[in-house]
């Protein structure tokens, strides 16, 4: 893989490899824009194929955050933190505190905390190192679970896509197809549920679908391939990304995809314009789960939760402008809020020129 080239496909500014033998650590942090302020995003920990995959998954994750930064308006671009390794096994505290003298050394570029794989108590070790972390549990001044406002936003942006498709934010009666019950989709499935909806579910963890089951036992269980192809009314993809390609788009029997996985497209041009032409309202997945960047970025400012309520619920406006600007200019939606975005940093760009 050419590391330049592939930096130069993405537009990021910056790779750094980090290595800590002793601990085990082996990280890669991407810096993608910091045109609207310092790069903040979350780590990720997950036993890689190849470094190649760690890579290209640094780079895809990191450029999602600066349009995800961007579409909710905070002052911060994208960035990431991937950590190879099994976070069930190879996880230590003494890691996260090698991770944490690495970030320090950025100097405040990048602000990192939990993704997949990875928790708030982790980065209670990171934090001892450095003051560049957000998202670490409430008693070590943190803002608590971010999952539970990024649940939130995706609820917003189901009920958009509803009064977009239906004229109406009523799910009662409708049915969803849920991805994904982790921290995140659970608590988005037990959201539907309590709104009278019917949930066709599934997820690789058993586990996962007991929890769910429990709270919702009227709930049908779909297994992991046969999720993609059973009628809905919306899919609600929210475990990993790229699950939207080639094979998956021609299966779908729903009306619209809304839901929390990061890059959900495969082919973020590709896919999105396949879904166009087959009349499926595509919610942009950096939008729909902005809810735990919005909480963790508000750190930054203060611990308020509030300020990230508010600011949450307003994903249900930005999601309702982005179908708009995508039907005006003939776009597929995923390429709309991609637009909105550019001509913000533009914007934000312009504005940085003038002399304080």
């Amino acid at each position: 893989m050419g590391i330049f080239d592939e930096m130069r496909k993405y537009g990021h500014e910056q790779v750094i490899f980090l290595q800590h033998r002793r601990t085990g650590l082996k990280s890669i942090i991407a810096i993608h824009d910091t045109t609207a302020g310092p790069a903040l995003g979350g780590c990720r920990m997950r036993p890689y194929e190849s470094e190649e995959e760690m890579l290209l998954d640094v780079l895809r994750l990191s450029r999602g955050m600066t349009y995800k930064c961007g579409i909710v308006d905070v002052d911060n671009g994208g960035g990431k933190c991937v950590i190879w390794g099994n976070p069930h096994k190879d996880k230590t505290a003494e890691m996260f505190r090698a991770l944490g003298r690495f970030v320090d050394g950025l100097g405040g570029r990048f602000y990192t905390g939990t993704d997949v794989g990875t928790y708030p108590q982790d980065f209670v070790h990171a934090k001892r190192e450095t003051p560049y972390i957000v998202g670490v549990p409430v008693e070590y001044g943190g803002s608590g679970d971010s999952s539970v406002p990024t649940a939130l936003g995706v609820i917003q942006g189901i009920r958009a896509t509803a009064m977009k498709l239906w004229n109406s934010t009523d799910l009662s009666g409708k049915t969803f197809a849920v991805q994904g019950l982790g921290k995140v989709g659970y608590k988005v499935a037990v959201s539907l549920a309590e709104q009278g909806a019917h949930l066709i579910v599934s997820d690789v963890v058993m586990e996962n679908i007991e929890r769910l089951q429990q709270a919702v036992p009227e709930a049908t269980v779909a297994t992991p391939d046969a999720i993609f192809e059973v009628h809905c009314d919306m899919f609600v993809p929210c475990a990993l990304g790229a699950i939207l390609n080639d094979q998956t788009i021609p299966r779908l029997r729903c009306k619209a995809v809304v839901g929390s996985a990061n890059n959900q497209l495969l082919d973020e041009e590709k896919h999105g314009a396949m879904l166009q032409q087959r009349g499926i309202l595509y919610a942009p997945d950096y939008l729909v789960n902005a809810g735990g960047l919005i909480q963790v970025a508000d750190e930054l400012l203060g611990v308020n939760p509030d300020r990230v309520t508010a600011k949450t619920m307003a994903i249900y406006d930005i999601l309702l402008r982005v179908y708009d600007y995508a039907e005006q200019h003939q776009l597929p939606t995923s390429l709309a809020a991609n637009r909105i975005v550019e001509e913000r940093l533009a914007t934000v760009a312009d504005l940085k020129s003038i002399c304080s």
